[in-house]
């Protein structure tokens, strides 16, 4: 009996934090805490490629899970993209380019204009990326999103129109891949 209770603790001692996802060897916990305690669960990762280039891993954390593009937008509660790069380097322009497009495929003018300001200070607040730095994409309930690039907190952008237009460029009608987006919301191809 002592012995069965020694092998149950070692057992416990042995397997650690849990994680809920290895994508190309970058490991992605089931669950996180956010800045303020809130907990989020992964919904979903997937691989952003380009070409036959690798860029980063994205994992897409929520305080309400969903599996569906308009119940992620729709939810008033805590978000975060977490990208995990896995090409050599990005450069800011490449990065802010990237944005843009994401940003013009999936918002009408009207919301381009309305939004203009803030996409501004949102791609003001990037640098150059490289392998296995991460920028964390982060909507908090009244405050706005926060953009943190390489451990270093760079800002926030107020409003959740804001919010849903960027994570619209993951999950939106032009995401940035189709099979992208299917993985983020744990869609089977």
């Amino acid at each position: 009996m002592k012995r069965a209770i020694l092998m149950v603790f070692c057992l416990l001692l042995w397997v650690g934090p849990a994680f809920a996802l290895e994508v190309a060897g970058v490991s992605l916990a089931e669950k996180i805490q956010a800045a303020d305690g809130t907990e989020l669960t992964l919904n979903g990762a997937g691989i952003r490629s380009k070409l036959f280039f690798k860029i980063y891993v994205a994992g897409l954390y929520l305080q309400n899970p969903a599996k569906d593009t308009t119940a992620v937008l729709a939810d008033s509660g805590q978000k975060q993209m977490l990208m995990h790069f896995l090409y050599d380097k990005v450069e800011k322009d490449k990065l802010v380019a990237a944005w843009n497009e994401g940003f013009e495929g999936n918002l009408s003018k009207e919301a381009l204009e309305t939004l203009a300001d803030r996409i501004g200070k949102f791609n003001a607040m990037f640098t150059d990326v490289k392998k296995d730095d991460t920028i964390v994409l982060e909507y908090i309930p009244e405050k706005g999103t926060s953009v943190t690039v390489a451990g270093e907190m760079k800002g926030v952008v107020e409003g959740k129109d804001f919010s849903d237009a960027l994570f619209s460029i993951w999950l939106g009608k032009k995401p940035v891949t189709e099979d992208l987006k299917k993985a983020l919301l744990s869609q089977k191809s």
